[in-house]
C-alpha cells in the first residue's frame, strides 16, 4: 500500500512539474475547462431560478385547486339551448356535506361577467373586481391576510354585509397607511364593513406570458357569494373551486364532482374542469426542455475545452518524444508513462473544473442576491461538475497518452 502510494505520488509530482514547463498552454486549457463548467453551473441556476418563479406564482392559485363548471361546447343540442350555469347553491350544499371524497374543501365562485359595478368609500373609488366566495375560498386560494380575518360559515349563511379587500382597493379607498377594518365601503348600492385586507401575490411573469387567471390578484373584492346573489338578482353559482385531498386526486376530484352535478341535474347539463396540476405538469414540461437545451448548449464548451486538451496534449506528447524514448530505455513500463500523460490532463481538468466551480458559485449567490430567488447550487450539482470535468480530463488525454505509451523506444531515440 505505501508503495503504492509513492508511485502515484511520483506519477503526480511529474505530471505537475511538466504542466509547470508549459505554464501557458496549461492555463489556457484549465480556462477552457473552466468556462465548460461554469456554464453549465449558470444554466443549471437559471433553470432552478425559472422553475422558483414560475411555481411560486403558480402557488398562488392553491396547487390542489380544481375548478369545474358548465361545459357550453356541449354538442348535444338538448342541453346545449339550456339557460343557467348548472350549478346552484344546492349543490354546493350537497358537495360541502361529503359526497365527493377526492375534494377537501369547496368554495362558490359568484361574478358579474361583462358588468362591473361602482366601488367607493367617501369620495375615493376603486374599479377592483368583485368576487363572491364561500368561507373556505382562501384557505383553497392559499391566500394570506395582512390584517382582520377571513370568512366564516355564519357570514354566507346569515348573507353578512363583510367584505375582504385586495392590495389595490386599500390604497384606492382608503390609502396604503390607513387601517380599514370596520370601515365601510359600498358595491352598487350595497353596504359592506371591511373584516379583511389581502396580502399582496405576485403573478407578474404568468401576467406577461398571457396567463394570470384574467385578472389582477391584487385588484379584487372578496365578499360572501350568498349576499352577492342577492345584490345580483340570481340564485346560481358560476363555478365550483374545490381543493383535492392531494394533486393525485385532482382528476379524480374533478370526476367525482362533476357526475355529482350531473346526477342531481338529471343529466341536463354538461360539465368540465381544470385542475392546477395539469398548469403545474405543463410547466414543468416546459422547464426540463428548456433546461436540456441549456445544458446541450452550455456542454458545447465542454466540449471544445476537452478538444483543447487533447490538442496540448498530443503537441506535449510530440515536443517530448525523445524524454518518452529515453524513460523507455532505462526502464520505465507502458503504464508508466500512460498514467504520466493521463494525470497531466486530469490535472488541468480538475483544476478547470474547481475554478469553474468558484466562479459559477460566485455567480449564483450574485444572482441570488439580485433577484431575491433561492439560487445557490445544490450539493448534487457541485459532485456532478467536478465528476464531468475529471471525466473530460481522462477521456480528452486517454488518446495521446496511449500514443504516448506505445511509442518504440528506438524509434523515439531518434526523433528530431
Amino acid at each position: 500500500m505505501i508503495e503504492l502510494f509513492g508511485y502515484l505520488r511520483d506519477i503526480a509530482s511529474q505530471a505537475w512539474l511538466a504542466l509547470k514547463d508549459n505554464w501557458l498552454r496549461s492555463v489556457l486549457s484549465i480556462l477552457g475547462i473552466a468556462v465548460g463548467i461554469t456554464a453549465v453551473m449558470a444554466v443549471g441556476t437559471i433553470s432552478k431560478g425559472g422553475h422558483y418563479l414560475v411555481f411560486s406564482e403558480l402557488e398562488t392559485f392553491g396547487l390542489r385547486s380544481v375548478w369545474v363548471f358548465r361545459d357550453r361546447q356541449d354538442k348535444d343540442p338538448h342541453r346545449v339551448v339550456r339557460k343557467g350555469t348548472g350549478i346552484d347553491n344546492d349543490d354546493y350544499a350537497t358537495v360541502r356535506a361529503g359526497c365527493c371524497p377526492a375534494v377537501s374543501r369547496v368554495s362558490p365562485l359568484v361574478y358579474d361577467f361583462g358588468k362591473r359595478q361602482l366601488i367607493r368609500a367617501g369620495n375615493r373609488y376603486s374599479n377592483a373586481s368583485v368576487e363572491g366566495v364561500g368561507s373556505e375560498y382562501t384557505a383553497i386560494t392559499n391566500d394570506a391576510l395582512v390584517m382582520g380575518r377571513s370568512f366564516r360559515f355564519e357570514d354566507e349563511e346569515r348573507r353578512r354585509p363583510v367584505a375582504i379587500i385586495g392590495p389595490q382597493p386599500h390604497a384606492d379607498l382608503f390609502g396604503v397607511s390607513q387601517n380599514p377594518l370596520g370601515k365601510e365601503i359600498r358595491i352598487g348600492q350595497q353596504k359592506y364593513t371591511v373584516v379583511g385586507v389581502l396580502k399582496a401575490k405576485s403573478r407578474s411573469f404568468l401576467a406577461s406570458i398571457g396567463s394570470a387567471g384574467g385578472q389582477d390578484a391584487n385588484n379584487r373584492i372578496l365578499i360572501p357569494y350568498t349576499l352577492y346573489q342577492q345584490q345580483l338578482g340570481k340564485k346560481e353559482i358560476n363555478w365550483l373551486q374545490a381543493e383535492a385531498v392531494s394533486q393525485d386526486q385532482a382528476d379524480i376530484a374533478i370526476t367525482q364532482l362533476s357526475d355529482t352535478l350531473k346526477r342531481r341535474h338529471g343529466e341536463r347539463f354538461s360539465y368540465k374542469g381544470e385542475t392546477m396540476a395539469q398548469y403545474i405538469d405543463t410547466a414543468s414540461r416546459i422547464l426540463q426542455g428548456v433546461s436540456l437545451i441549456g445544458v446541450v448548449a452550455a456542454s458545447v464548451s465542454l466540449l471544445v475545452g476537452g478538444l483543447g486538451i487533447m490538442n496540448i496534449m498530443s503537441t506535449s506528447v510530440l515536443e517530448r518524444t525523445r524524454e518518452i524514448g529515453l524513460r523507455k530505455a532505462i526502464g520505465a513500463r507502458r503504464r508508466d508513462i500512460l498514467l504520466q500523460f493521463l494525470a497531466e490532463a486530469v490535472f488541468i481538468s480538475t483544476i478547470g473544473g474547481a475554478l469553474g466551480l468558484l466562479v459559477g458559485t460566485l455567480a449564483s449567490y450574485g444572482l441570488a442576491l439580485a433577484t431575491g430567488f433561492p439560487l445557490a447550487p445544490s450539493a448534487a450539482m457541485v459532485v456532478i461538475a467536478l465528476i464531468v470535468s475529471i471525466g473530460v480530463g481522462v477521456l480528452s488525454g486517454y488518446y495521446p497518452a496511449r500514443r504516448a505509451a506505445a511509442m518504440r523506444p528506438v524509434v523515439a531515440l531518434r526523433y528530431e
